[in-house]
Order: C-alpha cells, then structure tokens, then sequence
C-alpha cells in the first residue's frame, strides 16, 4: 500500500491494524457521538477569503506558543494509554515530536513516565496533562516527577470532574490489560483489569479555581485549562494566573451536546484578550482545519486522535508523517491565502459559508 496521502487515510489504516477494544476507546465519543460529529463538521461551516498578488515565496509554518519556538502551529494533544497502539507507545510519541520540533502533550495515563520519554528523545518539549485524582498523594508525586524529568507546562483538565458515559467502550467491553504500565494511574487504579467505567471514582469531582493556586505554587510551571469553551470561563482563567487557555470538550468524550470547539473558540479569543496564550483542540483533520482555527483566534492546534492512527500505522514514522502532512498542507494553505506566516492569518481570511439552499 502507498502511504497515506492525508489523516483520513491514516485512521483507515490504524482502524484496519488496531483491535476492536482500543479501536473504541480511541475513535468513540460520549453517549449518542452529537458532540463527536460537531467538532468535524463545525470546519465545513467556514470558507476561507484569500487575498492574491501578495508575495509569497518564502512561507514559514513556525510559531511560539510560550516561548517555545515551533516547526508548525500543532502540538500532540494528551492522549492515553498509548501503549495500546504501538508497543514503543509515548516513547514512538515523543521521538515524532523532538524530530519535528513541536511539544507533546503527555497524559497521566501514559504508559511511560515522563523520564522514560525524556530520555527516549532527548530535548523533547513536554507538557504534563494534569487529572487531579482522589489519591492526592499520587496527584503531587505525578507533579513532582513531571518537574523533575523537565516538563515547562501543566495541562490541567477542568472538564473531566467525572466521565462522559462512553457507550463505544460498554458495547465492546474494552478494559484496560492489568499489565499495560500506567505509572501515575497504578496506585488509584490498581492492577486489575479496568474498564473506562471505572475511572468514573479515580478523578476528583472538587477540583476547583483555587487548586489553580497550590499547581502553580508546587511547579512553578505555567498552567493551561484545558476543557474552557465560555468566555465567562475564559475571564475566571486570567483573574486566576492561567498562562493559557485550551479550547476543547474533551474531543467529544465528555458532555454530549456540548458545542462543537471551533463554534465557541472566537467567544473564548475574545474574552481572553491577548492576555493568555489560546489554543484549541477538536476536529483537526486537514491542515486547512489548523488555518481556520488561527483565523478564529487560536494561537496553534493540538492534534490527538490523527497523531495515534499515525503510532497505530507506523510507529515514530507514522507520526512524523501525520505531522509533515499537516505542515506542507498549512504553508500551502497560507500561500494561498496571501499569508507568508501563522501570525498573518486573522479574521479577515474566513467567513461563514453560504448554504446551498439559500434562497435568492
């Protein structure tokens, strides 16, 4: 088979290589999948205005995004037990990321510690994601060894107080195998076979603005919420220290009915004002996603579910060429668009599109 032309043809492949269990765990939403479908389609809800005879020869996809300097605006978003799709798992991860210069986002339920990855691929930029569970010493030691192995970011999960209902996951009767290695979930989860069901008792649900306050203070990392979809919520982030904001509902998996990502990321850019970073996750599929995302007033993307069709093809190979995909698609995006950089691209460049059944 040739390689995959794009991420579409990437979850095909990964679809045909994984098992049916970690197939539903990956691509399943929360209850009837509304929220799942939204965040996809809400992109073809947008077209894009390009401006011609600007000089375009030299365009650049790279970017900062916290003093980090990025080969494109696409962070790895957090995602768990990577260790089900590929036996190298977050180490594959991590080596795609170093090589291509971007940050991985490393979930507490990885199956390798953050030392393991840091030194699987040296000088790899990563950000702990951040479940505060009910075992609140097993919450400061995941915070401890995070700093320790040289995370410059906590990704804290404010949308997870307790689990979406995942009816993909019931269906198939996926657990996790009592041996995959969950080294900062092991000690609330125990080592027996569990499904996702059961995490339902492992997050704490009194997680609050205040506990902002003792993360930052035990890490002296920057801390960014993930899960914000409200501008109310964005206000309450900057009045209470967050250097950032992530947009997202939990790639569908949490409250159905919640809106689609990119349908609330301008109300969300809007409040925060250009005084914390704002990025989004939710849906990316094509580098043009990515572009549109930018226009709406998100600083970069993080990719999660086409990254791990990528480790399910081909390992670190397979990530990597997720990744290349969606940089040459974004800088010929911006090429034509009439933008030579991420930063060029504004509100001026989309619009919303025009139904085809409009009337005249």
């Amino acid at each position: 088979m040739s390689a995959p032309l794009n991420c579409d043809e990437y979850e095909q492949l990964a679809e045909a290589l994984t098992e049916p269990g970690p197939w539903a765990y990956l691509a399943g939403g929360a209850a009837g999948e509304s929220t799942l479908r939204a965040n996809t389609a809400a992109f073809r809800r947008w077209t894009f205005r390009p401006r011609v005879l600007v000089d375009v020869d030299a365009v650049t996809t790279e970017t900062t995004v916290l003093g980090t300097t990025l080969s494109l605006p696409v962070l790895l978003a957090p995602i768990a037990f990577q260790g089900l799709y590929h036996a190298d798992g977050e180490l594959a991860t991590a080596r795609a990321a170093a090589a291509e210069q971007t940050v991985m986002c490393v979930s507490t339920m990885t199956t390798r510690s953050h030392h393991e990855i840091a030194d699987a691929a040296p000088g790899v930029a990563q950000w702990a994601q951040l479940y505060v569970l009910n075992d609140d010493g097993a919450t400061r030691a995941h915070l401890d060894e995070a700093v320790a192995a040289g995370c410059s970011a906590i990704v804290l999960t404010v949308d997870a107080p307790v689990l979406g209902r995942r009816e993909r996951d019931l269906r198939v009767g996926f657990a996790v195998p009592a041996d995959l290695p969950v080294p900062y979930g092991a000690a609330a989860l125990g080592r027996v076979p569990h499904s996702p069901a059961t995490h339902i008792g492992l997050f704490s649900p009194s997680v609050t603005w205040r506990d902002i306050e003792w993360i930052a203070a035990t890490t002296k990392l920057p801390i960014l919420l993930k899960g914000v979809l409200t501008g109310e919520d964005a206000e309450l982030a900057v009045e209470h220290g967050a250097a950032g904001i992530i947009v997202s509902n939990h790639g569908g998996r949490q409250l159905d009915g919640a809106p689609a990502t990119l349908d609330v990321l301008a109300e969300v850019a809007e409040a925060a004002a250009g005084r914390v970073e704002v990025l989004f996750d939710g849906g990316i599929r094509r580098g043009g996603d990515v572009v549109k995302a930018l226009a709406l007033g998100a600083g970069a993307v993080l990719v999660g579910r086409p990254a791990i069709w990528g480790l399910a093809a081909d390992g670190e190979a397979g990530v990597r060429h997720v990744l290349s995909l969606l940089r040459d698609e974004i800088a010929l995006t911006l090429a034509l668009l009439g933008c030579s950089r991420p930063e060029d691209v504004g509100r001026a460049h989309v619009q919303p599109a025009v139904p085809y059944d409009r009337p005249a």
